[in-house]
């Protein structure tokens, strides 16, 4: 369903979010009620760009999954308004909520969220087949080869380390080539070798196959990988950082008392 016109701001910032692969537009999120009130979002107005790598990042409370979780239509917010792509997400019904989630969307989770009783490659495809397709086949070939998986594709999830893991999930988020893909603290459970590994995937996805990414990290060296930090605190972005390094990541964090 295409979105409605821009708010009634008519700011650049609008126009931006709108031109966008996903954007919020004076997202507010509460939840509770009077003195047990808590703004989890507070007014955020945010774009991400096609083809872009971006982080968020913040102290425990700061909002970032909150928005991450309402970008991608796991959750709904109290006012304003967010997009994927030309879409409204708040004019879909739960069926086409769904099936845009299942078609525009890539998760990547800390906890990897595999099937147990499936093969890797089983994994990797299951969006696919739970929508009656078969999807691209070269373009899944090279996603496996990429994530270097050829050799694990009949394996199950517990026959495989916890970096093979996350590599199928990175494999299954980008099966679909979604509009976007939202990655919420994808290398909690790694090393920092293996997590090293998976972000930079990650970043080949968006430099060559042009995936737009946005990542929920604590971790300044997963956050140096992207393109841009977006930094929130109560509900509200307080900074955001073009071109980071771990370096400078950090500096900021401990600007903002964390």
């Amino acid at each position: 369903m295409t979105m409605p016109p821009p708010t009634t701001t008519g700011s650049a910032t609008d126009t931006a979010v709108l031109s966008a692969a996903a954007g919020a537009v004076d997202a507010t999120k509460i939840y509770g009620k009077d003195d047990s009130e808590v703004r989890a979002l507070d007014g955020v107005t945010v774009a991400f760009e096609a083809g872009r790598f971006a982080a968020i990042m913040g102290p425990s409370g700061s909002g970032k999954s909150t928005l991450m979780h309402c970008l991608a239509g796991l959750d709904t917010l109290t006012s304003g308004a967010v997009y994927i792509g030309d879409t409204y997400l708040a004019a879909l019904g739960d069926k086409q909520l769904t099936e845009l989630r299942r078609t525009a969307v890539g998760f990547i989770f800390q906890a990897y969220n595999l099937v147990p009783t499936l093969t890797a490659l089983e994994n990797i495809t299951l969006p696919l087949l739970l929508g009656g397709q078969k999807g691209d086949k070269q373009w899944i070939d090279r996603v496996i080869d990429t994530v270097g998986l050829r050799s694990r594709l009949t394996h199950r999830p517990s026959e495989l380390s916890g970096g093979q893991q996350q590599r199928v999930a990175v494999a299954r988020a980008l099966a679909s080539k979604p509009t976007i893909i939202f990655a919420d603290e994808p290398t909690g459970n790694l090393d920092s070798r293996t997590g090293a590994e998976i972000l930079e995937f990650m970043r080949l996805a968006v430099r060559e196959f042009g995936q737009t990414i946005v990542m929920v990290t604590h971790d300044p060296v997963a956050a140096s990988y992207s393109d841009r930090v977006i930094f929130l605190g109560d509900g509200r972005i307080v900074d955001e950082m073009a071109d980071p390094t771990a370096d400078r990541v950090l500096d900021r964090l401990k600007h903002f008392g964390e």
